[in-house]
């Protein structure tokens, strides 16, 4: 049987029109940029990038240009020198390769993207992270306070650039914040649990985050075993709260935050309102295998204990990978009301060292 050929032209026609249009509305798959300067009039110098999906937009890696130079983008839009950004690759700010205004790159949808537009408060205790602290308690008592848990994003329509993204995202977050003796037993005093989904906004060096949570406080098996009226003062402490939060980089190497909470379930004691604020001073950017010193402190201020709270404080060294992830060693201070929710009325003053990896 022979068969037609008549359809066989129209498909090979607009099956690479199609594919060429689908390429065209993907905003991600190439991003161009260049540098052109006009320092010599009659010889005019180019740069060019390409920017892969899932790659973060390069840096190109010229000095700035002289007074007098043009910066121009891959929109054509035309700067003066030098061109305004927030990029952390600004000489201004650290003398690293210049970065172009529009290095954040085209905006599109990714699943599982790379890095995180809110990051998790440094001296906040109950974030999500990997950590933990060996610290003694003005009481006299010692404890390891761990937290084991993470925060990954789950979709993001904005910049594939993974350090400082723009653009929304959606989060999940969950984590426990254990506590130990650090006697020979190694006792099991408490928990406390979290888990949460954020949707986040960068928009250049603003950050703001709507977030919603469950925490839940638990009492040890071994610290009711060791006493025995311990079980006749156990709460069920329970938040589920909705977050508003907002920070931002003033200048590269600070960051200002600030956030309110409202939970619409409570139990065990808690009651609706808390709000957190704080500063975190560090080199901006990938700090390669030399490190930096850091510096963090943050307020937590809760309506269930008369508006006090605690303040914590956290001064140490860290290492900041291309992906934004953040590990750190330090001292660490806190002074107020527990960490432990299940006594959080209880006042604790903390002197430690800790290791603490943030996502």
């Amino acid at each position: 049987m022979v068969r037609s050929s008549r359809c066989r032209l129209p498909i090979r026609v607009l099956a690479p029109a199609l594919m060429l249009w689908l390429c065209d509305g993907i905003p991600c798959a190439v991003a161009q940029q260049h540098y052109q300067s006009s320092a010599n009039a009659g010889a005019v110098a180019e740069y060019w990038d390409t920017n892969v999906v899932g790659v973060t937009p390069p840096l190109v890696s010229q000095p700035a240009p002289a007074a007098g130079d043009a910066w121009i983008t891959s929109n054509s839009e035309q700067w003066s020198s030098p061109p305004p950004t927030t990029s952390y690759a600004d000489p201004a700010w650290d003398g690293q390769p210049v970065l172009l205004p529009d290095a954040y790159g085209p905006w599109c949808w990714q699943m599982l993207p790379d890095g995180l537009i809110y990051h998790s408060y440094w001296a906040g205790v109950h974030e999500p992270r990997l950590g933990g602290v060996l610290q003694h308690i003005s009481s006299g008592d010692s404890f390891i306070d761990g937290n084991v848990g993470g925060r990954v994003g789950l979709i993001r329509y904005g910049s594939t650039n993974a350090i400082m993204p723009q653009g929304y995202q959606l989060d999940i977050e969950a984590a426990a914040m254990l506590r130990l003796t650090l006697d020979y037993f190694r006792d099991f005093e408490s928990a406390d649990y979290r888990i949460g989904i954020p949707l986040t906004y960068g928009i250049e060096n603003w950050q703001f985050k709507l977030a919603v949570y469950h925490l839940s406080s638990h009492m040890g098996d071994e610290f009711a075993i060791a006493n025995p009226g311990a079980l006749a003062t156990r709460i069920n402490y329970v938040r589920d709260e909705v977050v508003f939060g907002t920070s931002v980089y003033p200048v590269p190497i600070c960051r200002l935050y600030g956030e309110v909470g409202y939970a619409f379930n409570v139990d065990g004691g808690a009651e609706p309102w808390e709000t957190q604020f704080g500063v975190e001073l560090s080199e901006p950017g990938p700090t390669g295998f030399h490190g930096s010193p850091f510096f963090a402190v943050n307020g937590h201020l809760r309506e269930e204990v008369e508006w006090g709270g605690d303040v914590s404080s956290q001064l140490g060294w860290l290492w900041r990978g291309n992906s934004g992830q953040v590990m750190r060693i330090g001292l660490h201070y806190f002074n107020g009301k527990s960490s432990q929710y299940q006594f959080f009325n209880q006042f604790e003053e903390q002197f430690g060292v800790g290791m603490w990896y943030d996502f």
